[in-house]
């Protein structure tokens, strides 16, 4: 589904080279590494937001670097979904109206069993200024799955959360992937939300190596 060639990237400093990636359907794919050691750079190029120095990232035989901007925006509209860590939720809308944005934009329905397994019904009137940062991480994933996006990109995306709630977002997390052929990636820096992944990477030494 989404293949990375040889992606090599730097800022004032190289952070990782050949980078080589592939992303099928139903994977569920987690990259740990140090800080600074480029997770979510890398997560940036995959999803279209940051164009690599070197190598190519193609999505449905297609290298989406290379796309017009219209073709670009229509594939991270309907086909991919992205869990920043800071989450990016409009300030002056309720949760609730957070979450129909993106669903008038990908022409879904809201799935309000969802948000109560995601522990939000109660507070789905609130200002998103007015929730806690926990709340805020739980609103953003429902935001994406709303969507019924192909290929999930999280960063941290259980950072906010305690074990329990980190426990039960990665589970709902995985469900959909099986339930509808989506693929998930993630970076996180918790080695035990980790292991739950069917394949884990290490971004260390410049390179993206299985974890052992």
């Amino acid at each position: 589904m989404l293949i990375a060639k040889n992606l090599s990237h730097s800022f004032d400093y190289l952070l990782f080279k050949d980078v080589d990636l592939e992303i099928h359907p139903k994977d569920k794919i987690a990259i740990v590494g140090t800080s600074g050691s480029g997770k979510s750079t890398l997560l940036h190029i995959l999803s279209s937001f940051l164009k690599p120095k070197e190598g190519k990232v193609l999505y449905k035989n297609k290298e989406i670097y290379s796309l017009k901007e219209k073709e670009l925006l229509k594939i991270r509209r309907y086909e991919f979904g992205i869990i920043f860590q800071f989450h990016y939720l409009f300030n002056t809308f309720t949760a609730l109206e957070n979450i129909q944005a993106a669903a008038i934009l990908s022409g879904k329905e809201i799935d309000f069993n969802l948000l109560e397994r995601l522990n939000i019904k109660d507070i789905i009137n609130q200002n998103i200024q007015t929730l806690s940062g926990g709340q805020q991480q739980r609103v953003s994933i429902a935001r994406v799955l709303t969507k019924k996006p192909k290929i999930i990109f999280a960063d941290e995306p259980t950072g906010n959360l305690d074990k329990e709630n980190a426990n039960e977002v990665v589970d709902i997390l995985f469900e959909y992937c099986e339930n509808e052929a989506a693929s998930l990636m993630t970076v996180t820096h918790d080695m035990e939300i980790a292991k739950k992944f069917d394949k884990v990477y290490v971004l260390k030494n410049k390179r993206l190596i299985p974890w052992e």
